[in-house]
């Protein structure tokens, strides 16, 4: 794992691609949710994440490195959260001196042969993002912003070959209505108080049983309010430095002066769109499909031997996605 890390930092340093080189790489990440399976490995588990965290930062790519789901990434390593919901998920930063990073905000989900596609609405999403900005967030990255297909073979064992069509951007390319404007629209409210967001002292007060005020104020007396509805069914009247505000239901509303609103999740203001698909053609023909009868091996048989086990993709030279191993 070294030895591939090693030479994927110093390729992307040849081409001048991190930040600290003036390229577009800002942040580095090293292992992807090992927690999940960390305690099968007692012991070695945390040693192992203390290593590869000291290994990732000996590689001096001058930006960040993460740890993504992983609460006990250790100095100066950024644990983050993954997940739908990390504004309401997410412990935070297991240090003071490390920011609040979400860097997987799933838009949908990858889709296996037989489920139904996993959809999540614009509110939902851009409530959640709200959200963790409001709670200090310092960066939310969108798993996927844009939508792919697999080619081929290259999708995953029994993922289909779409892939995140449900994001704000199809797996075609095309805007996907309503959550492409309504995002973009958070995103510039947010950036109209970045300032205030940046600078600013976080106090939080409430408004009510399901009802909270994020406030960020300024020694320039700038200030920024999130007033959150965390109420599923019914909005709110709430009362916030003299002013009424109503709330709907299960929302956040940002005001960038801390007097009007600008934005709030649950009202859309994008027209929505459809898309219609056109059946090119069906796959229930019995002469579409066709069946063949291997015969198992024998290792009398066999064509190679060798006394390690032979890397797959090397041996069928990437032509086949089955290879017969017998041993003796």
């Amino acid at each position: 794992m070294q030895k591939f890390a090693a030479k994927i930092v110093s390729m992307m340093k040849s081409e001048n691609l991190y930040a600290s080189q003036g390229g577009p790489i800002i942040l580095s990440q090293i292992e992807n949710e090992y927690q999940t399976i960390e305690s099968d490995f007692g012991d070695k588990g945390p040693s192992y994440v203390r290593w590869a965290a000291a290994m990732a930062v000996r590689l001096q790519t001058g930006v960040p490195w993460l740890m993504c789901k992983q609460d006990d990434a250790p100095d100066p390593v950024i644990n983050t959260c993954n997940g739908y919901r990390c504004g309401q998920t997410f412990k935070g930063p297991n240090s003071p001196n490390k920011p609040s990073v979400w860097t997987e905000n799933w838009t949908s989900f990858l889709q296996v042969y037989g489920n139904e596609t996993k959809k999540r609405s614009a509110q939902d999403i851009a409530f959640h993002v709200a959200l963790f900005i409001a709670k200090n967030g310092s960066y939310v990255n969108y798993y996927m912003y844009h939508g792919g297909t697999n080619f081929g073979r290259t999708a995953a064992a029994f993922v289909t070959t779409s892939y995140y069509d449900e994001a704000p951007i199809d797996e075609y390319g095309l805007i996907r209505q309503p959550k492409w404007g309504h995002l973009k629209e958070l995103h510039a409210t947010i950036k109209s108080c970045s300032q205030t967001l940046l600078t600013a002292v976080q106090q939080t007060f409430s408004l009510g049983q399901h009802q909270k005020a994020y406030v960020f104020q300024g020694k320039s007396k700038e200030c920024t309010a999130f007033l959150v509805n965390r109420n599923r069914t019914h909005a709110a009247r709430v009362k916030f430095q003299n002013t009424s505000y109503i709330l709907p239901r299960w929302s956040v509303s940002i005001l960038p002066d801390c007097k009007s609103v600008a934005f709030n999740t649950a009202k859309l203001r994008v027209q929505r769109n459809t898309r219609s698909m056109i059946l090119s053609q069906k796959l229930n023909s019995t002469d579409k499909w066709k069946e063949y009868k291997e015969t198992i091996p024998e290792f009398d048989n066999t064509s190679i031997r060798a006394d390690t086990l032979l890397d797959h993709l090397n041996m069928t030279k990437d032509t086949s996605d089955y290879l017969w191993y017998t041993f003796r």
